[in-house]
C-alpha cells in the first residue's frame, strides 16, 4: 500500500486509519529530513501485523514517483498543492496536480502491480464558477467553467481528475486497476503537525489568531478529516468502479463557528460579530488572497452537497460539523501552534 502526499493533512490520516488496521504503508513525504513532514508519522501507533516506510518522492521528479509506486498493489494518491489563490498560479497551483497526476499515471502503468487506485479530488473539481444560492450539487456536476484567472484550484482538481479518468478509461477492462475519487469539501479535525493548519485550517486559524475583527457572512461546509480518511479506505474495495464520492457533513455560518469556539475556550479572546454584507465586500476589494467577484459569489449564498452515495456505497457515517470544529483546536492549543 503507498500512499502519497502522506505527510499532508488528509493523507496523514490516512496513513493513521491504516496502520490502525495492521496495514504495511508506504509513506510518501517531499523531503524526510523536514520534522514537520514526518516526525507525527514517526510516532503513529502501529496495530499488529503493520508497518510504515516513509520514502521521499518529488510528483515532478518521474524516477521518484515510479520508484515509490513500484511494487505497490494499492494506491491512494492525496498529494497536490493546496493553495487557492497565487501570483503565479499555473506554477503554484495547476502544475502540481496536473503533471504531478500524470506522472503518477504512468508510474502505474510502469508498475504493473496497482490493483486498486483512489485519487483525491475535491468539491473544487464539482462546484461550477456560477451556481444559485440553494442549490444541492452531486456528483453529476464538474467545474468545467474553471480558468486559471477565476478559479486556479477548481481548473487544477478538474484538470488532474479528468487525466486520471480519461487514462483509466482507455485501458482494456480486464487491464486497469479499480478506481474510485474522493471529493472532500472544506476538511476540519484534529492537525497531527503544524504543517497542517495550511488549507482549509487557514480560516480556523485566522479566527483563532484573531487576524479578522469581524466574521465574514459565509457558510462554511464541513467534513472530519478523520471519515475523509475512512472514505478512503473503505473505497479501496467498496463502492462503485470509477466511483465519484463526495465527503460532506454538514454547514456552519462562520459567527457560528466562532461562537462554538468561544463557548469551548472562553479565555480566549474571540470575534463573534458578523460583517455586514457591503463591508465585507469592500474588505475582498483590499484583501490578497480574494477579490469581489470571489465574495460576490460566496457570501450570504448557500451550497448543499449530496453525500448520500458515499453514506450507501461506503457505509459511512458522519461526524457533526460541531464535533469536527471542536476537536480541530486542543491539538493548536495544547502544542502551541497558535
Amino acid at each position: 500500500m503507498v500512499v502519497t502526499g502522506a505527510s499532508g493533512y488528509i493523507g496523514s490520516h490516512i496513513v493513521a486509519n491504516l496502520l490502525s488496521k495492521g496495514m504495511h504503508v508506504r509513506a510518501t513525504v517531499r523531503d524526510k529530513n523536514d520534522p514537520e513532514r514526518v516526525d507525527h508519522l514517526k510516532s503513529m501507533e502501529i496495530a499488529d501485523g503493520g508497518s510504515i516506510e516513509i520514502v521521499e518522492m518529488d510528483l515532478f521528479d518521474g524516477d521518484s514517483v515510479d520508484s515509490a509506486i513500484s511494487g505497490c498493489t494499492d494506491l491512494i494518491h492525496t498529494a497536490a498543492t493546496v493553495i487557492v489563490r497565487s501570483r503565479n498560479p499555473q506554477r503554484k497551483i495547476v502544475d502540481p496536480s496536473v503533471i504531478g497526476t500524470k506522472n503518477v499515471v504512468s508510474a502505474v502503468e510502469k508498475s504493473g502491480t496497482i490493483e486498486r487506485f483512489v485519487h483525491t479530488s475535491s468539491t473544487a473539481a464539482i462546484r461550477p464558477m456560477d451556481w444559485e444560492d440553494g442549490t444541492v450539487l452531486t456528483t453529476e456536476s464538474w467545474a468545467d467553467d474553471a480558468t486559471l484567472e477565476n478559479n486556479p484550484y477548481g481548473l487544477a482538481k478538474v484538470s488532474a481528475e479528468m487525466i486520471v479518468r480519461n487514462w483509466h478509461s482507455s485501458l482494456k477492462v480486464d487491464n486497469r486497476p479499480r478506481l474510485v475519487t474522493i471529493h472532500p469539501c472544506m476538511v476540519f479535525g484534529p492537525p497531527l503537525s503544524p504543517r497542517h493548519l495550511r488549507g482549509s485550517l487557514a480560516i480556523l486559524m485566522a479566527m483563532i489568531r484573531r487576524e479578522i475583527p469581524l466574521n465574514l457572512p459565509m457558510q462554511i461546509n464541513i467534513v472530519d478529516v478523520r471519515d475523509v480518511a475512512e472514505a478512503h479506505v473503505r473505497a479501496l474495495r467498496a463502492g462503485e468502479e470509477e466511483g465519484r464520492y463526495l465527503t460532506v457533513s454538514g454547514e456552519m455560518m462562520m459567527n457560528d463557528i466562532a461562537k462554538a469556539l468561544k463557548g469551548a475556550h472562553p479565555e480566549r479572546r474571540w470575534a463573534t460579530r458578523e460583517a455586514p454584507y457591503w463591508l465585507a465586500l469592500v474588505a475582498a476589494f483590499f484583501h490578497p488572497k480574494i477579490d469581489v467577484s470571489w465574495a460576490k459569489r460566496h457570501l450570504r449564498r448557500k451550497l448543499y452537497w449530496d453525500a448520500s452515495p458515499a453514506e450507501r456505497d461506503l457505509d459511512m457515517e458522519w461526524r457533526s460539523p460541531m464535533e469536527s470544529i471542536l476537536d480541530t483546536t486542543p491539538p493548536i492549543l495544547e502544542n502551541g501552534w497558535d
